[in-house]
This record gives C-alpha cells, sequence and structure tokens, in this order.
C-alpha cells in the first residue's frame, strides 16, 4: 500500500520512493546528544502504510537494522534498489496488517537514505563529514519519539525491531515505557559485548584504513571509500550467516573457472566481494562509521542502575525472539533479557541456518511471532 497522509505539520516529500520529511527542531539549543554534541535541527525520512485511526491507537513502529532504511515494504525502483527489507511481513492481511495498523518506518539518525547523517548539509551547507557528532542508540530514539509527537501519536501499539532496530526497541520500552504498549525484540543483547564491539571496531578501522576516507571529509574529493566499507561489509557479513550455510554453499569450490591456486578466487570470496561492493552502491561509508560506533555504546542499563534494574521498569508486553544459530548475537543474550523483564518471560527460538541474518530471511517464522505479539 502506499503511504497515507495523515494530519500534520510535515510534508510529503517528492523524493523518489515515496518517502516522507519531516524538519525537527528540540528546544532552542537544537537536539542535545548524549555523548555531548548536539544537532540544530534533524530531518526524518519515513514511509507509512495503512490508516492511522482517529484515537491514534493502531499505529506500529518499525525499526531497522545497521544497512537498512525506512523502505521495509514495496518494490525496488528510483530511490530505492532493492525491495522491502520487510516486505513479506506488512500489508493487507500480513503478520503487520495494514488494514488494521498503521505501519511507521523511519531512516534512523545518521544515515544516508534521507534522515540527517554525516553526508547530510550542516549549516554552512556543507556536509557534515568529519563534523557529524557522536551518537548512541539514544539519541536516535529520541529523535524517533520527536517524529512521533509530529504525528501526533501518543503511544506505539507496538515498536518492533531485530538486530540495531531491537536496541531501539528496548530503549523505548525502557526510556519511554508509558508510550509502548507492546514490543518485539529480536535477535539483540541488553548491552554491546566485548566480541561484538570488537567485530564494529574492526569494520570502521577498515573504512577508516582506506586513503579515500580524509579522515571522513571525502565529499568534495572525488573519491570515496569503496574499498573500506567493501572490507566492511564483507567482515560483517561473515558474522551475520553460519559456517555450516558457508560449507554448504560454497565448501572450497573455486569462483567459476577461476584458480585459487594460481592467483584467483574460491567462491567465498567472491560472494563476500560482491556483497561488499553492492552496499557501496547504495550506503555512505559515514554512515556506517557512525552507526557501527552506536551500536557499540548499546547498553540499555547506562545510567540507569545496570541491565537488571533498567529492564525491570518496562511495562510493555515485550516478545523476545533469537535465532538459534546466531552467532554474532547469541541466543543467551536473548535469554539474559527474558529473564530480566518484569513477569515470567519465555524466548522464541526461530530455527535457521542462516545465523543473525535469519531475523530477515526467516519471514515465515518471524511473521509468525510478531502476529501472535500483536494479537496478545
Amino acid at each position: 500500500m502506499s503511504s497515507t497522509p495523515i494530519p500534520g505539520t510535515w510534508q510529503i516529500g517528492d523524493d523518489p520512493g515515496r518517502r516522507q520529511f519531516v524538519e525537527l527542531k528540540s528546544g532552542d539549543q537544537g537536539f542535545s546528544l548524549e555523548g555531548g554534541g548536539s544537532l540544530s535541527n534533524v530531518t526524518v525520512a519515513f514511509e507509512t502504510w495503512g490508516q492511522l485511526n482517529y484515537s491514534a491507537t493502531n499505529a506500529v513502529l518499525v525499526l531497522h537494522a545497521l544497512s537498512g532504511d525506512s523502505h521495509a515494504e514495496g518494490p525496488s525502483g528510483p530511490g530505492h534498489v532493492s525491495p522491502g527489507w520487510w516486505e513479506a511481513l506488512i500489508g493487507p492481511g500480513a503478520s503487520i496488517d495494514t488494514d488494521e495498523y498503521f505501519v511507521v518506518c523511519p531512516n534512523v539518525l545518521g544515515g544516508c537514505q534521507g534522515t540527517t547523517g554525516p553526508s547530510s548539509p550542516a549549516v554552512d551547507d556543507a556536509p557534515y563529514g568529519s563534523r557529524f557528532p557522536v551518537i548512541t542508540i539514544r539519541d536516535q530514539v529520541a529523535v524517533e519519539v520527536a517524529l512521533a509527537d509530529e504525528l501526533g501519536i501518543g503511544k506505539w501499539a507496538a515498536v518492533i525491531g531485530g538486530s540495531m532496530g531491537a536496541m531501539r526497541a528496548l530503549e523505548w520500552s525502557v526510556g519511554y515505557p508509558e508510550r509502548v504498549e507492546r514490543a518485539v525484540v529480536l535477535a539483540v543483547s541488553a548491552a554491546a559485548s566485548a566480541e561484538q564491539i570488537a567485530l564494529c571496531s574492526l569494520q570502521v578501522r577498515a573504512i577508516k584504513s582506506d586513503s579515500a576516507y580524509a579522515n571522513g571529509d571525502y565529499y568534495f574529493t572525488g573519491r570515496s571509500p569503496i574499498s573500506g566499507l567493501s572490507v566492511a561489509r564483507g567482515l560483517g557479513q561473515l558474522s551475520y550467516r553460519t559456517e555450516h550455510e558457508f560449507d554448504v554453499r560454497f565448501a572450497r569450490e573455486a569462483q567459476g573457472e577461476e584458480a585459487p591456486l594460481h592467483g584467483g578466487r574460491y567462491a567465498v570470496e567472491s560472494y563476500l566481494e560482491y556483497q561488499g561492493e553492492k552496499l557501496t552502491r547504495r550506503f555512505d561509508a559515514n554512515t556506517y562509521v557512525v552507526l557501527s560506533e552506536a551500536m557499540n555504546h548499546h547498553d540499555i542499563g547506562r545510567g540507569r542502575g545496570g541491565i537488571a534494574e533498567a529492564l525491570n521498569t518496562v511495562r510493555a508486553r515485550v516478545t523476545v525472539a533469537g535465532i538459534a544459530s546466531d552467532r554474532l548475537y547469541p541466543l543467551g543474550q536473548q535469554l539474559e533479557i527474558a529473564r530480566l523483564l518484569p513477569g515470567d518471560q519465555e524466548v522464541h527460538v526461530i530455527e535457521s541456518e542462516f545465523g543473525h541474518d535469519g531475523f530477515l530471511l526467516e519471514t515465515e517464522a518471524v511473521g509468525n511471532v510478531v502476529r501472535a505479539a500483536l494479537d496478545q
């Protein structure tokens, strides 16, 4: 379904992909950020499906992961090089039924698909580049709160996300408990672990070590750190999938007629190169850095007495789900979240050979979890 206008001060943009835009401001000083910086104003790109009811009680917030954007549902085309990343879950009669719910999916703060990020113009009309401030998951949610206010949504019927999107769903539930009726958190931890920080930091180093990176100010150089971004994506892809899947799909096979012993590539090497090159065609390297570092700062218990105390304040009905084969966010981390939430929580375990990416690829199983949560 196409985006449905609702009353408000925001405008429907003419940008390809049916994105809509709102200019947000937060006080005289703009948005004060957790790391000490600020942004004078923020533009948020978002897409909607369905119709907001008169009492504004049927709104569902869907939150994307690291390399996603507002295009959760819909075909590829101008403005979107691929179909919606959760297309099977959103629509009339789908798990998130747009005949019943008004679905909102914003591009995250720090993004590169219409929401203010490092490639956006600063007050001097030049891209922020290296001047873009440090942001956290809490800062991203603060912007989403301002967006909800602008749309006239006082309380979400549900906030749903996986991976980085689930970090924000948890942050919504802890930081704004009165504004979330239900939450679905998939494939996430309550705080970034040392290994998760290490993996993200290596990806950041790969980008920054590219000679074209220019300390983040590459927008006017005629070059872009596509090599570094491609390597970063390859590292990420390795952690998103599983050893078993790689063995089944690639084993030790050569790529086509290439001879690895004589300088050619193995098939798995070609796959990782392809995934990296594909991302460079639609994603900004600085955004990858900024969002990766925001994920490293993820800690639901920071300044709240620790994880246990923070999760104990949640009022929403939370559905926790994990992927059995996830080696990036192992199942034990979802079990910890469920154990520390109020009440007797269970973890819905999704079987998949795809590891962490199972929250995107196992659409039937994930859809069943989401539908059951909304039907509570």
